[in-house]
């Protein structure tokens, strides 16, 4: 990878990432460590305030911003395809909400690659299943997640039981094209997965609730394959 380009996609990771790991981005570009304290300390003799820890890492300078930067052909292909992937999914929230994101991206894209977009978008194809159940919450719940917010969920069984609850959202996962909440439910006073296609209605609460570890990979195994799904 040339010099420049190197040093504009570090630019990425410090934008998209709190720390960077100097180890991490030598593997990523396949250079020395050396290299990478190079690049860094280029980058600062230009004017990107970029700070370091001893043993943690870089970071930008909190309050400091860095222009757009343009997308390649590959780049805006790939993410053209993944939305059609997206589309294929069963919550219109997310479809929205992506598509929101693409228009962003084509509208930085010069007029040549706008017009090739085009072209690939009419060859790629993505089969949808037809009859399936959609949902509209899955970005609320995303949001509510990190922000740490109660939510209230009106919720019907597979078995077509209806009840009224208050939960704290952890985690997400997709499966058998249905999108699994997983949350800590006060009315069972444990963790349970919704489907998100069974929730008949969906209130953001004013309320907070306190943070705590959890770890998909860590529920993963305990989870049995009897508990929790309803």
């Amino acid at each position: 990878m040339k010099r420049l380009h190197r040093l504009t996609a570090i630019l990425v990771k410090l934008q998209s990432k709190k720390i960077v790991l100097a180890a991490e981005l030598a593997n990523k570009f396949e250079v020395s460590l050396r290299t990478i304290y190079r690049d860094m300390q280029a980058l600062t003799d230009a004017g990107v305030p970029i700070g370091a820890e001893a043993g943690t890492g870089y970071y930008l300078v909190d309050g400091y911003s860095l222009p757009p930067i343009m997308f390649t052909e590959k780049e805006a292909n790939a993410l053209l395809t993944a939305s059609k992937i997206i589309n294929t999914n069963n919550d219109q929230s997310l479809i929205n909400e992506y598509q929101e994101a693409i228009d962003k991206v084509i509208a930085v894209l010069k007029s040549t690659q706008k017009e090739k977009l085009k072209i690939l978008e009419q060859r790629v194809f993505t089969y949808n299943r037809e009859h399936v159940k959609s949902s509209n919450s899955l970005s609320i719940i995303q949001q509510a997640i990190t922000d740490y917010r109660v939510l209230e969920i009106e919720y019907s069984t597979a078995s077509q039981e209806y009840s009224k609850r208050l939960i704290e959202p952890l985690g997400v996962y997709f499966t058998n094209n249905t999108w699994i909440m997983i949350a800590h439910c006060r009315l069972r006073n444990d963790y349970r997965e919704f489907r998100t296609d069974r929730i008949l209605s969906l209130i953001e609460t004013h309320e907070v609730f306190s943070s705590q570890h959890f770890s998909l990979e860590e529920y993963y195994k305990k989870r049995t394959e009897s508990c929790n799904y309803y």
